[in-house]
């Protein structure tokens, strides 16, 4: 029953209308006395973040505010990934050889997410990691390695929340979810990063179009969302296994290393 009324509440409020109303108030400086309100509650640390909070007209551009250069540091290394966001590393593991991964109890299909058997087939036996953002989280994604862009996509219309409560009761939103995804070409194999919509917002912008990424730089952000999930082939790369799982990450912190 629970799950019937939270999905009966996402269908009712997710779609194109109610999105424009959300993105048209958080972009409008109506929303500007809201981000005092909005550091308060999510604990957010202003002395890490690019300018003063004064110098932020909207509540969309706080969310997507800059961090000072100093703020992070890139762990750099062709031999290894760092994350490619601030937020909760929630989950790793195996690929099945059904191109399939579990994530909190529930299972997902890789060639759902990627859109075909031909992108999801290379990386069955691989490993994966899911990174969940919170609204209190820099909302920027950098590149977790140094490699070519081999592709890139996107998939999906509408969006679930990847809360607590919508992975629980939501379909399918890892792999349902709208999603971009861009395929880099390692020289120990190929990586796949999608960027997961989060309920409302579907949007991932790019900062750049350059056909090669450079491992730490910033590549893209959320207006609002959401979730990145890494995929690795099998036999290339193996996550730091001296290291809890969930446990919070920052922008460029190794997270593994490829198999030499």
């Amino acid at each position: 029953m629970k799950q019937s009324i939270y999905r009966l509440f996402i269908e009712l409020t997710n779609k194109k209308w109610s999105s424009f109303m959300i993105r048209k108030f958080v972009q409008s400086p109506l929303s500007r006395p809201f981000i005092s309100s909005f550091i308060k509650t999510y604990n957010i640390d202003i002395n890490e973040m690019e300018g003063q909070v004064s110098d932020y007209k909207t509540l969309h551009d706080f969310f997507i505010r800059n961090l000072r250069e100093d703020a992070r540091v890139v762990e750099y290394s062709e031999n290894h990934a760092v994350s490619p966001v601030d937020g909760l590393m929630a989950s790793t593991g195996i690929i099945s050889d059904e191109l399939e991964i579990e994530v909190k109890g529930k299972t997902y299909s890789i060639l759902d997410m990627l859109g075909s058997k031909e992108k999801a087939s290379d990386y069955g036996g691989g490993e994966f990691a899911v990174f969940y953002l919170s609204p209190a989280n820099y909302h920027r994604i950098h590149s977790p390695i140094t490699g070519k862009v081999l592709g890139r996509w996107s998939l999906g219309q509408h969006s679930y929340p990847v809360n607590e409560l919508g992975l629980l009761y939501g379909k399918e939103a890892l792999s349902k979810n709208y999603r971009s995804i861009t395929e880099l070409g390692h020289e120990k194999g190929k990586v796949a990063v999608v960027k997961v919509g989060a309920m409302f917002v579907n949007s991932v912008d790019y900062v750049h179009e350059r056909k090669e990424w450079k491992q730490g730089e910033e590549v893209a952000y959320f207006s609002f969302g959401s979730t990145v999930i890494l995929l690795f082939e099998k036999d290339r790369f193996q996550f730091s296994r001296n290291k809890e799982i969930p446990r919070n990450v920052t922008v460029g912190e190794t997270i593994g290393d490829f198999i030499k």
